[in-house]
C-alpha cells in the first residue's frame, strides 16, 4: 500500500478507520495508486465488523488539490486510463459503514465531490471547494452531477461543477455540502469525534438508518459510469489536451 495513503486505526477511536492522504508535497493530488489503496481500505472496512466508521482526512492546509494532472496527460497522449479511479467511486458510493470527512484548505475536484458521499463532513474556516473541470474540458465525475443537485438545487450545483465558481466553507454549509465550520486546529479532533460517536452507536440500527436516508444507489452506481464515459472521451479530446497544456506551461511559469 502506498505511503501516500495511511490507513489508521486510532487507540481512542474504536471502531474507527482513518484513511488518511499524505503527499503533501504535492497538495495531495490522487495518483492511481492511492486511488487502489483507498479501494481497498474501503473494501476492507466492509468486510470487518471491528470497522463501525471510516473517517477521511488530508494534511494540514490542504485535503488534496485533485486527481494527480501527470495521469490526465498520460491517458491524454494515448496510454490507458486503468479501472482504479472508477474502482474507487464505486467502492466510496457502496460502502456500507458510516462516512466522515475532515477538511482542512485546499479541496479542488474530487477533493471536493467525494464530500457528497460522506454523511458528516466537517470543514475548516479556511477551507475552499472548487470543482474546474469544465475550465480543463471536463465532465464532473463522482456522480456528482446527480448528487449535487439534488443537495444543493440546481444553480449552487451549476456554479459549483460547471462554472467552476469556488465555495467557502460558510458558504458549502449553507449549500449543504458541509455539516459543521470550525476553526483549523479542530479540524481532525471534531471529525474524529464524529467518527468516534457514530462507531459507538448500534450498528445495524445506524445501517438501517443510513440506508433510509441515502436512498436506493443503483441510479449513483450509474451515473458514475455515465460521467466515466463522458470523462474519458473529454481526456482525448483536442480542447482537454489544450486545456491541460496551458495548465501546465502556467505552472512552469
Amino acid at each position: 500500500m502506498t505511503d501516500h495513503i495511511l490507513i489508521e486505526r486510532p487507540e481512542n477511536a474504536p471502531g474507527v478507520q482513518v484513511i488518511r492522504l499524505n503527499r503533501a508535497e504535492k497538495k495531495n493530488a490522487i495518483t492511481r495508486a492511492m486511488y487502489q489503496a483507498m479501494t481497498d481500505a474501503l473494501k476492507a472496512g466492509d468486510t470487518d465488523d471491528a470497522v463501525r466508521a471510516t473517517l477521511f482526512l488530508g494534511s494540514e492546509g490542504c485535503f488534496s488539490a485533485g486527481n494527480d494532472l501527470n495521469d490526465f496527460m498520460a491517458f491524454a497522449m494515448g496510454g490507458t486510463m486503468g479501472r482504479e479511479v472508477i474502482d474507487f467511486l464505486h467502492a466510496l458510493a457502496a460502502h456500507g459503514k458510516p462516512l466522515v470527512s475532515g477538511v482542512d484548505g485546499l479541496a479542488i475536484g474530487i477533493g471536493t465531490t467525494i464530500h457528497l458521499h460522506c454523511d458528516l463532513t466537517y470543514a475548516s474556516s479556511r477551507t475552499e471547494f472548487r470543482t474546474p473541470f469544465v475550465d480543463l474540458a471536463l465532465v464532473p465525475e463522482a456522480a456528482s452531477s446527480l448528487l449535487a443537485p439534488r443537495l444543493m438545487g440546481h444553480q449552487r450545483a451549476f456554479a459549483l461543477l460547471a462554472a467552476g465558481e469556488g465555495f467557502s466553507a460558510a458558504a458549502a454549509r449553507d449549500a449543504g455540502l458541509v455539516y459543521a465550520v470550525v476553526e483549523p486546529a479542530a479540524v481532525e479532533s471534531e471529525a474524529l469525534a464524529a467518527a468516534r460517536r457514530l462507531a459507538a452507536k448500534p450498528p445495524k440500527a445506524l445501517a438501517i438508518a443510513r440506508n433510509l436516508i441515502r436512498g436506493d444507489r443503483a441510479d449513483v452506481a450509474a451515473r458514475i459510469d455515465e460521467e466515466a464515459g463522458h470523462f474519458a472521451a473529454q481526456l482525448k479530446s483536442p480542447e482537454a489536451r489544450a486545456a491541460f497544456e496551458a495548465f501546465m506551461a502556467r505552472g512552469r511559469g
